[in-house]
């Protein structure tokens, strides 16, 4: 089994200012965990309204519905207006996650001999970023986001009720 980064995001919210660095150079504020993050909530925790505001309300297009259901952001478009936040009926856009310019995390590939743990593990400082062995496991919240990223958290399964 692959090591992968493990984020804890109930843990994470509990952060009032995000510590953990990066240490890719070219990521000037250190916000690659940030990129993680913001993937791993509009995944998990964003409602996929239907007919959504936050991409209506948008002035530059920048939120899209993919083709999986997923809403994404577009960070070359987004102009970090924050509209999508204040349009988003269940508060899951959170402000502090749609910065202008966001640095995307490359999971320390290049740099690591995958045996080190990325820089951003160590300085968590509530420990709510691992680098490990971990599996998909649905009933203790555990989800898996991409190849190199699984994620804890409450997920929003959206359910018929008739």
């Amino acid at each position: 089994m692959a090591k992968t980064l493990y984020i804890d995001l109930e843990k994470c919210r509990d952060c009032k200012s995000c510590h953990a660095e990066c240490s890719y150079f070219y990521h000037p504020f250190n916000d690659g965990i940030t990129y993680l993050r913001e993937v791993a909530e509009f995944t998990l925790t964003c409602r996929q309204c239907e007919a959504a505001p936050c991409i209506e309300v948008c002035p530059t297009d920048a939120l899209e519905r993919q083709d999986d259901g997923i809403i994404r952001r577009w960070n070359i478009r987004c102009v970090a207006c924050n509209s999508c936040s204040y349009a988003c009926p269940f508060g899951t856009i959170l402000p502090e996650l749609i910065g202008y310019a966001v640095s995307r995390c490359d999971f320390c590939h290049a740099r690591l001999n995958h045996k080190d743990a990325p820089v951003c593990v160590d300085k968590c400082t509530l420990g709510a970023i691992s680098y490990g062995e971990y599996e998909v496991n649905e009933e203790k919240n555990i989800y898996r986001i991409s190849d190199h990223l699984l994620v804890h958290a409450i997920s929003w399964n959206k359910k018929v009720l008739f």
